[in-house]
């Protein structure tokens, strides 16, 4: 993992040198950079029938248990992929403990989940399918239904040479979910050379975010993750943490309180933050991490006290803003019928 992350913070660096790096007024210790090719894996390569079927697969409230909650309930394309309640909801309005991340960028994570628990994205996009709080489905009831879908049947004949599998729903929900990837903000524009792409307080929040701000430690790379997974104290009081996080993955104390750091790119849609939804806006985030964090046994190291000034909060926010890129466009998918035509 180690391997994987410093190679894209690498690629990031090449680019940003090929792209020609910014005075010192401009962000002289900028080195994120832009995104790479998104990495497929070999034995699922992409082609447009295996992901418009991941498609549907991706917004079929049928693959949940009362045919009420899809992929797409809690991982919404209308609120930056993600989820604009605190903590998801599935069946039966059953509530999570966590927010849901985005699925925006998340094929650029070497691991899935706020806990890390998926290395990939095909084992990920079989995990909410059988959580008893989200679509309380095991896989056999999930190809079941999928199996009484002439279409699928179909199509998955077509793309696999089989009958519907758990690998290929697994697969194709995977290849779709890696077209999901933000494009062309404002900092994408200014590292490719356009000076004006971003505003003066958004400049100064990069070099905020790259110097005093001390974000870049975890927020690394083209995708602003390290992808590794820090205690920042959330949800941590009296003595117990509410949720542990990458501990229960591992069960190394070490990893208590843990979570995996999320990228930054069209954060600004992705409200509310953190991984319980515990803090409503950017600025609330900014906030947080200002103070250090909360206090805890296993607080990280690198979360320190900021000292930030008003205006040195506002352009951070201001640069935040400028990672988001243009909107992922997406028409829902027209769903293949059950036997019948129902």
């Amino acid at each position: 993992m180690r391997i994987l992350t410093l190679g894209i913070a690498a690629f990031g660096v090449l680019l940003w040198l090929a792209h020609g790096n910014p005075s010192a007024a401009d962000g002289a210790m900028f080195a994120n950079g832009l995104l790479p090719p998104v990495p497929v894996p070999a034995d699922n390569p992409m082609d447009a029938a295996k992901v418009e079927l991941g498609k549907q697969l991706y917004f079929d409230t049928r693959l949940s248990k009362d045919s009420t909650t899809s992929c797409a309930t809690c991982h919404s394309p209308d609120h930056g992929w993600a989820d604009p309640k605190p903590v998801s909801e599935g069946v039966g309005r059953q509530k999570g403990g966590r927010n849901a991340p985005t699925v925006l960028n998340s094929a650029y994570m070497p691991l899935q989940f706020w806990d890390g628990r998926a290395a990939t994205l095909e084992e990920q996009a079989l995990g909410p399918i059988q959580n008893p709080v989200e679509m309380a489905m095991t896989m056999v009831e999930a190809l079941d239904r999928i199996k009484a879908i002439p279409g699928y049947v179909e199509a998955f004949r077509r793309i696999f040479g089989t009958e519907p599998t758990e690998e290929g729903v697994a697969k194709a929900i995977a290849a779709f979910e890696r077209t999901v990837i933000s494009t062309d903000s404002p900092y994408d524009r200014y590292v490719r050379g356009n000076r004006s792409a971003m505003s003066p307080s958004a400049v100064r929040g990069m070099n905020l975010f790259n110097g005093k701000a001390h974000c870049t430690p975890c927020h690394s790379g083209p995708n602003f993750s390290d992808g590794d997974f820090h205690n920042l104290g959330v949800g941590y009081a009296a003595g117990r943490y509410a949720d542990k996080g990458r501990f229960d993955v591992t069960k190394n104390p070490a990893d208590l309180g843990k979570f995996k750091t999320p990228g930054l790119r069209s954060i600004a849609l992705t409200a509310p933050y953190l991984h319980d939804g515990s803090e409503r806006t950017l600025a609330d985030v900014i906030e947080f991490y200002d103070r250090g964090g909360n206090p805890n046994p296993n607080l990280d190291p690198l979360m320190l006290p900021l000292h930030l000034t008003a205006q040195e909060k506002a352009d951070l926010v201001a640069f935040l803003e400028a990672l988001t890129g243009e909107p992922v466009k997406i028409t829902p998918p027209t769903l293949p019928p059950a036997a019948g035509g129902k």
